[in-house]
């Protein structure tokens, strides 16, 4: 469930497949990568180009169902392998850090919320831009948080924007 490529400039670290993308071997193959897509202002083509696009999650696989969602990735995952994975994509310039389990891995920090990351997403760039899990089960975080849309968006899809033309 991975995608890379050494020359992709951007990288997804996304958090663990759902059960759809799993069973059907696609990274973001579901509603979550719909909305990803629009958030990146790119198509599938785009997207699944792993020249350009990294798609490096923190799990490999669907750790399963829990009460309120799917589990966290398995934390064995990530310690194993992720660094190694990390070293082989030398030009990366912007790394799109989607949920908290990602964030608690590249921030070092679990002492701040997701909510408190992605607003203070300023203070990442331009490295590293810290975003919601795109999934529909946070429609209730997107309502409650409309700046997201308004501020992060236009900027996200800006700097994706130029990235994708210095490629060509």
């Amino acid at each position: 469930m991975l995608q890379c490529a050494p020359s992709a400039r951007i990288l997804i670290a996304g958090q663990a497949p759902g059960g759809k993308a799993h069973a059907c071997g696609i990274p973001f193959d579901d509603a979550s990568g719909e909305r990803l897509r629009r958030w990146l202002g790119i198509d599938r083509q785009q997207f699944y180009d792993p020249a350009t696009i990294a798609i490096l999650p923190m799990g490999f696989c669907y750790p399963g169902s829990g009460k309120s969602g799917d589990l966290p990735p398995r934390p064995e995952c990530a310690a194993t392998w992720r660094r190694q994975l990390l070293d082989q994509l030398p030009h990366i310039e912007l790394t799109l850090v989607l949920g908290h389990y990602a964030q608690d891995w590249h921030f070092d920090s679990r002492k701040r919320s997701l909510t408190e990351r992605v607003k203070d997403w300023r203070a990442s760039l331009p490295e590293m831009l810290p975003l919601p899990h795109p999934s529909p089960r946070n429609s209730r975080w997107f309502r409650h948080n409309p700046w997201f849309e308004s501020e992060v968006l236009p900027e996200l899809q800006a700097r994706v924007s130029r990235l994708l033309q210095q490629k060509a």
